[in-house]
């Protein structure tokens, strides 16, 4: 039987969600080979403006799309960009920003468990994206590999550090990209470039084959609610051995973006007392809680009592840093085993460097001191979801930076640090909780995206997905695409 002819122009395919690729290829309109090498040709035509995709494997992407082998999943055919940091892949490049594993030529050996589960579903995975060095900034500008251009605006940042996915979802090169998030780095990028960014429940996804010490989590940035929610049902599969895994609520997550959440409580929190906020990002949320009242929920001007009390923020603050210095010194000893030799400061960025000496003069009591500290935290945090669903932000307390604004110096190692706190703000809080949180594309700021961000309690991405499948049928995000678009 011939197969129908392909139902959709370039441009048009280029809009085309992963769910709708999938059911394109798997009902006969395109072939794996074909959604590959559109893909391959769009990423060719592009990436030279934005710098988003830094390693590519299209012989071996095309070698797997062709043959029989290719796995029959939900999203067979489906081309795939991989972060380039924690996410390996066996036999491809891990450099994770730094340019001594790029001078090595350094590759992984095994497949992560996310890739594993990416494989399985289907996807041909087709390259890496951009990311900052070890993931530690909310820009992507590594000098291994440059910076990663805002399709809305190549003078600004993409954010990070997931920045270079972003870019490429942005910019139509594929419909969704792996992302992390260890402060804030799928939700920053997404509201960066105008697009979705769910930060899972700590331990929905596995971070098999090492369990993470660290704050991150891994997903995908996409267009719509619906790809993040069919990918996530896709991914969210445990491994033997998982130290976290995150309860079950209103699964599969697919039925939920268009499921009827009924009426939610949910709390307003358009403003941080730390750091000012910008107005078009207060706006932003402002206008959301309307959207949300005319739904039929209860918005209330309302925060958790953590945020209200300086001494917990301090503290929480404190043991943020703790934890996100040892994992830089973490992260330089594993440079080291992977090159093979004593890492100095000349083999990674001043901004690393300092990041890791920080850390090194942290103890031991004070490591273990930080983690009673944060379980304070996420349990005064929790209180607060006993009165209320939801809890909406800005993602992010600032517009997107220009590139260079947020890269740290040799005179000023720090600076990329210092200038991620607006970025991180509203975001890595949740990160030290566990909790889901989701950026969607509500807002601009002169012709930038801004995002908005819902914050669920621990494991309800269910109630995450249905609002903000709510806000998708009102606003039709994805019908606004960037300037520089395929």
């Amino acid at each position: 039987m011939s197969r129908s002819p392909l139902p959709t122009s370039d441009a048009e395919l280029a809009r085309t969600d992963a769910v709708g690729l999938a059911s394109l290829i798997r009902e006969g309109h395109l072939s794996p080979v074909e959604a590959v090498q559109a893909t391959i040709n769009r990423i060719e035509r592009l990436n030279g403006d934005l710098n988003a995709v830094i390693h590519k494997q299209y012989e071996k992407a095309l070698d797997l799309a062709a043959s029989p082998d290719l796995p029959d999943g939900p999203f067979r055919g489906v081309p795939m960009l991989i972060k380039d940091l924690w996410a390996t892949e066996a036999g491809q490049p891990h450099h994770a920003g730094i340019q001594a594993l790029k001078d090595a030529d350094f590759t992984a050996d095994e497949d992560s468990g996310l890739v594993t589960r990416y494989k399985e579903a289907g996807f041909v995975i087709i390259g890496r994206t951009n990311t900052p060095e070890l993931g530690l900034v909310a820009t992507t500008e590594p000098h291994a590999h440059g910076p990663t251009r805002n399709p809305w605006n190549v003078e600004h940042s993409t954010g990070g550090s997931s920045g270079g996915a972003a870019a490429s979802v942005a910019s139509g090169m594929l419909p969704a990209a792996h992302a992390s998030d260890g402060g804030g780095s799928i939700r920053i990028p997404a509201a960066m470039c105008g697009l979705v960014g769910l930060k899972p429940s700590r331990g929905r996804i596995s971070q098999s084959p090492k369990e993470e010490w660290s704050f991150s989590c891994q997903h995908v940035v996409s267009h719509t609610v619906r790809d993040t929610a069919a990918i996530l049902d896709a991914t969210a599969i445990p491994f033997r051995g998982d130290g976290v895994v995150a309860p079950d609520h209103g699964r599969p997550y697919a039925e939920c973006v268009d499921a009827d959440p009924g009426q939610l409580r949910i709390g307003l929190m358009p403003d941080n007392h730390r750091l000012e906020t910008h107005p078009d990002c207060e706006a932003a949320t402002r206008r959301t809680a309307d959207l949300l009242t005319g739904l039929g929920h209860e918005v209330v001007e309302s925060r958790p009592e953590a945020f209200l009390q300086l001494g917990e923020l301090q503290e929480m603050a404190w043991a943020f840093t703790v934890n996100w210095s040892a994992t830089a010194v973490v992260s330089l000893v594993t440079l080291g085993e992977q090159l093979g030799r004593t890492v100095t400061a000349d083999d990674v960025e001043p901004g690393t460097w300092a990041m890791a000496e920080l850390g090194r003069g942290y103890t031991a009591p004070d490591y273990i001191r930080s983690q009673g500290i944060l379980g304070g935290w996420r349990r005064s945090m929790a209180s607060w979801w006993n009165y209320f669903d939801l809890l909406l932000t800005p993602t992010t307390a600032q517009p997107p930076a220009h590139i260079g604004e947020l890269t740290p110096t040799d005179d000023d190692p720090v600076r990329g640090s210092k200038g991620s706190l607006p970025y991180s703000v509203y975001t890595s809080p949740f990160n030290c909780t566990g909790q889901p949180a989701i950026s969607l594309p509500i807002g601009s700021s002169d012709g930038l995206p801004v995002g908005v961000q819902l914050v669920g309690a621990y494991g309800r991405e269910d109630q995450l997905l249905s609002v903000a499948g709510q806000l998708e049928r009102i606003e039709d995000w994805s019908a606004n695409r960037a300037p520089i678009h395929a």
